[in-house]
């Protein structure tokens, strides 16, 4: 008997613990509680080693310095937008609050000199980026979720190892996470070159610190302060349509020239200084720049070093203030509350909401998630669409036309609360009709999904589903 009032103790301690760690997000909450009934020690155990995040997540805010005088300097080398009737965009003009939210939510500002390329797979990405890393004559900096040790691979490190050798200073950070099969004879090689490299969180160090739930799933290259890319796409095989389940991999990277690389290159300090503990504080990592072109262009970053979920902010803020059309491409489409009720209220209001997701997917449980959100929308008058060429790995977002979001966050939970991430909002509009040209390319190698087609789906399937949806906010 005594040991059945332990065991009943201890389990109210740990439902009472969660409870009181997961106030803010309650979803998550659930989530937990779910795997806690189901394993009721091991899901505790879980649960410390994985989610806990009440003072891991203030010692990660002390991390990311960037010398105060690097960040003056981007500043005062910048073309800076003050002010809505600054905006290029005309739609900007009645929406003042929104310009507001995007000056007052992010460390970066609207910058007014950029020029900018949408890069729409693997093979023009890595090109363009190869091609700029050729030119380098100061710095590289590569900053990647996922870099793998293949054909693409090779490349990328012969090339670092050839320009580090000719006096480049190169620099790298990977993913413990992301990058766990990266190989050390590829980061040997690499270092006997004098390049400098850098893991974002190790597993080991991870796990014992309680941050395996932290991922930097950025993806950054600036070359000599002057070229950036951000965008979707890691180094891997796979990226060039290599993986024979997911064949023909569709994806979007955007290539920066001017003051909003300041900011590309500032974000990458920053994770730097995390990982190397060195302060980059070299005025020739921020030079100055000819103005190729006056694009408008913010970098807005987010992770459990934020003071607020900022990607999040910025998408739902624009979500809000659309009127004619929403077009989204995501691999893993997870909303929060917020975002879905968003979606929602602007198909009910008339605005063209589009979403496509993947047929296919590299991970079965975040599908079945996605699609545990499918029904309500098709409902709200949503239309759905289920990319049927290969692998949909995009994220770009498309508002009315005033702004679209191009980057590394996806629609979901992950991206918004737990992971290191970035996208580039985007104003004029060149690059929009750019976006808006792949989407509806990306809808014509897609199936829509009908509502009633949808609800005569099979009984396990919806289980599945609902299973999956009840984890959703752990995925």
């Amino acid at each position: 008997m005594i040991w059945a009032t332990i065991a009943l103790l201890v389990f109210i301690f740990q439902i009472a613990t969660i409870l009181l760690l997961e106030f803010r997000q309650p979803s998550k909450a659930v989530a937990w509680l779910f795997i806690l009934f189901i394993l009721p020690v091991i899901g505790f155990v879980m649960y410390y080693f994985l989610a806990k995040e009440y003072r891991t997540r203030r010692k990660i805010r002390q991390c990311g310095i960037v010398p105060e005088e690097m960040r003056l300097t981007a500043f005062r080398r910048c073309k800076l937008v003050h002010r809505p009737s600054d905006m290029h965009n005309g739609e900007f003009a009645h929406q003042e609050r929104l310009f507001r939210l995007l000056q007052n939510s992010t460390l970066s500002p609207i910058t007014g000199c950029n020029q900018t390329e949408i890069l729409t797979d693997g093979k023009a990405t890595f090109g363009a980026i190869l091609q700029a890393m050729e030119g380098a004559r100061h710095h590289i900096h590569l900053e990647y979720y996922t870099i793998r040790h293949d054909e693409i691979g090779e490349k990328f490190k012969e090339l670092m190892i050839r320009k580090a050798r000719a006096g480049v200073e190169v620099r790298l950070i990977y993913d413990g996470i992301g990058s766990y099969e990266l190989s050390e004879s590829y980061l040997k090689e690499l270092h006997q070159a004098g390049i400098r490299t850098e893991c974002f969180l190790t597993p080991r160090l991870a796990f014992f610190e309680k941050r395996m739930n932290y991922r930097n799933h950025r993806k950054i290259v600036v070359v000599d302060g002057i070229v950036g890319f951000v965008g979707g796409i890691n180094i891997g095989d796979e990226y060039l349509g290599r993986d024979r389940r997911l064949g023909f991999w569709r994806d979007t990277h955007l290539k920066v020239e001017g003051d909003a690389v300041y900011f590309l290159q500032e974000v990458f300090m920053k994770d730097w200084w995390f990982t190397a503990k060195e302060k980059l504080s070299d005025p020739a990592y921020l030079p100055e720049h000819n103005c190729l072109s006056d694009e408008q262009v913010q970098i807005v970053s987010s992770g459990p070093n934020s003071a607020s979920e900022e990607i999040l902010e910025c998408i739902f803020a624009a979500l809000s203030v659309a009127k004619t059309r929403i077009y989204i491409a995501t691999p893993y489409f997870i909303p929060d509350d917020s975002l879905l009720m968003a979606l929602r209220i602007a198909a009910l209001s008339g605005v063209d909401v589009r979403i496509i997701i993947p047929q296919v997917a590299d991970t079965k449980v975040v599908l079945a998630a996605s699609l545990s959100f499918v029904e309500e929308l098709l409902t709200a008058g949503v239309r759905i669409f289920r990319y049927q060429k290969g692998f949909i790995h995009a994220k770009v977002v498309l508002v009315d036309h005033l702004l679209a979001s191009v980057g590394t966050a996806n629609l979901d939970l992950r991206s918004f609360y737990s992971n290191f991430e970035l996208n580039a909002l985007l104003f004029d509009v060149k690059p929009m009709e750019r976006l808006e040209a792949d989407f509806m390319r990306d809808l014509d190698d897609s199936r829509e999904v009908t509502l009633s087609e949808f609800q005569r789906r099979p009984l396990r399937r919806k289980a599945g589903q609902v299973l999956a949806r009840m984890l959703a906010p752990l995925l």
